[in-house]
C-alpha cells in the first residue's frame, strides 16, 4: 500500500455513509444482500467536504430561520473568480443561469434547441444518463463512439463530421473531462469537435462536471473558453458537485453566451419555475469556490495515490487492464481477458470479488466488458476491494 502522508490523512477516515440514506450504499443500489460490498458505483466521494463548507452550512443553521432568501452576494464573484484562476475562463455574469443541476440543463438544452426525432450525437461509452435524457424526450440517439486504440481513447472525428452533417442531427452532448473513460480533452481535440459542429450548425451542450478533477500533466479546457465563436455555439453545465463532494447540497449553472439561446432558457427557468434558492446550496458552493482548494488539492494528491495503487495491483492481476485516466476520480477498467458475457461479468464481481461497480454496458454496448470504478474512497479499504478481486481471479478463497 501507499504509504500515508501529510496530504492524505484525513481522508484515510472511515465514515459509514449507511448512517444517511446515501444512494452509493442504498439497497436499490447495491441490491438485497448487498450491505457488504464494496461499493464503487455511484459517482461521489467517500470524504467530508472541505472544512470551509462545513463551517458556512454550520454558521447557517445557527442562524435558524430559513425563509426564502436571493442569492448570496459573494455566490458569483466566488464562481467567476475560481473559473478565472483555476481554468483561465473568463466569465460573464449575465451570462450565467442558475439551474437545479446539470441533468436538468441537459433535458432543457435538448427540449428547447431540438426537435421531437431530431438526432442528438453523443461519444459512447459515455455517461448513461445521456441516452435516458434523450430516449425520455423523444430525441433520437447519434451515437458516434470513442476509437479504443492502444489503451487510449480519441474522438472519430471522420465519424462525427458525417454525422454532423445531417441536417437532423442539432445537438452534440460532449463530455468535458469524460465519464467513464477518464480522457481529459485536450485544447486542440475540443477545437476540432467545435470546428465541425460550427460548420454543421450542430449546438455543443458540455456537461464538464468533472473539470476540477484532473491529474498533474493534464489540463482541462472549458470548451466556452476556445474562444468567442465557439462559446457562441455551446452551452456549458458546471457544478461544484463532484469536486468538493457536495452534490446532495449544491446547484449547478448554465453558461450561454449566446443572447437568443440564454433569453430563450431564462423563459423555459421561469416556465418550469426551476430558478428558487436553497440556503445550504448557496452557502455551500459560495465556500467550496472561495476557500475549497487546499481540501481540493489534497484530494488530487490522494486520488493519484490510489491510482497508483490500482495501477500496480493490476500489473499481477492476470486479464484485466486499466485505461489510464486522466481525470475524474472514476476509472475504466477492461476485464474481456476473463471472456465473461457482461451479465456474467457484474455477477463475477458481485459474488466472486465483494464488488459493486457501474456495469460498463450502461455507458453503451461499447462498454460490454468494462466496469467503472469508483476509486474516492478510503485507500486500506480500496487495497482490501483489490486483494479481493486477484483472489476471485486467480481462484483463492
Amino acid at each position: 500500500m501507499v504509504a500515508e502522508t501529510k496530504h492524505n490523512a484525513f481522508l484515510n477516515e472511515e465514515i459509514d455513509r449507511r448512517a444517511v440514506p446515501a444512494l452509493k450504499t442504498h439497497k436499490m443500489v447495491l441490491g438485497e444482500g448487498g450491505e457488504n460490498l464494496f461499493a464503487a458505483g455511484v459517482a461521489d466521494m467517500d470524504f467530508k467536504a472541505p472544512p470551509a463548507v462545513l463551517k458556512a452550512m454550520q454558521d447557517r443553521l445557527e442562524h435558524g430561520v430559513f425563509g426564502y432568501e436571493t442569492i448570496p452576494d459573494g455566490l458569483m464573484p466566488a464562481l467567476i473568480n475560481w473559473q478565472e484562476t483555476q481554468h483561465e475562463w473568463h466569465l460573464e455574469p449575465a451570462h450565467i443561469l442558475r439551474a437545479p443541476n446539470i441533468l436538468n440543463s441537459l433535458a432543457i438544452a435538448a427540449s428547447l434547441f431540438t426537435d421531437e426525432n431530431d438526432g442528438v450525437i453523443v461519444q459512447p461509452p459515455v455517461f448513461f444518463d445521456f441516452f435516458d435524457i434523450l430516449r425520455e424526450n423523444n430525441r433520437r440517439i447519434i451515437s458516434n463512439p470513442l476509437i479504443l486504440k492502444n489503451g487510449r481513447y480519441t474522438m472519430n472525428f471522420d465519424e462525427l463530421e458525417r454525422h454532423a452533417a445531417e441536417p437532423r442531427n442539432k445537438m452534440i452532448y460532449l463530455c468535458n473531462p469524460h465519464n467513464p473513460v477518464g480522457r481529459v480533452w485536450t485544447k486542440p481535440e475540443l477545437q476540432k469537435l467545435g470546428d465541425i459542429c460550427k460548420r454543421h450548425n450542430v449546438l455543443v451542450v458540455a456537461d464538464e462536471i468533472h473539470a476540477d478533477i484532473t491529474f498533474k500533466d493534464y489540463k482541462y479546457t472549458p470548451f466556452a473558453s476556445l474562444g468567442p465563436s465557439y462559446a457562441d455555439n455551446a452551452i456549458t453545465l458546471i457544478s461544484p458537485a463532484k469536486s468538493f463532494n457536495i452534490a446532495s447540497c449544491c446547484s449547478a449553472f448554465t453558461i450561454i453566451s449566446n443572447n437568443t439561446r440564454r433569453k430563450a432558457f431564462q423563459i423555459e427557468n421561469s416556465r418550469l419555475t426551476v430558478n428558487k434558492n436553497n440556503a445550504f446550496a448557496s452557502v455551500a458552493m459560495q465556500a467550496a469556490y472561495t476557500a475549497g482548494e487546499p481540501w481540493l488539492k489534497d484530494v488530487l494528491y490522494y486520488l493519484e495515490e490510489n491510482v497508483s495503487l490500482v495501477r500496480e495491483h493490476l500489473k499481477h492481476t492476470p486479464n484485466i487492464k486499466l485505461i489510464e485516466p486522466e481525470g475524474t476520480f472514476l476509472l475504466w477498467i477492461d476485464f474481456r481477458g476473463l471472456g465473461l458475457t457482461p451479465d456474467d461479468l457484474t455477477a463475477f464481481l458481485r459474488t466472486k470479488a465483494g464488488w459493486a461497480t457501474t456495469r460498463g454496458q450502461a455507458f453503451g454496448v461499447e462498454g460490454n466488458g468494462f466496469a467503472r470504478l469508483n476509486i474516492a474512497c478510503p485507500k486500506a479499504r480500496l487495497y482490501t476491494a483489490l486483494i479481493q478481486l486477484s483472489n476471485a481471479v486467480t481462484g483463492v478463497d
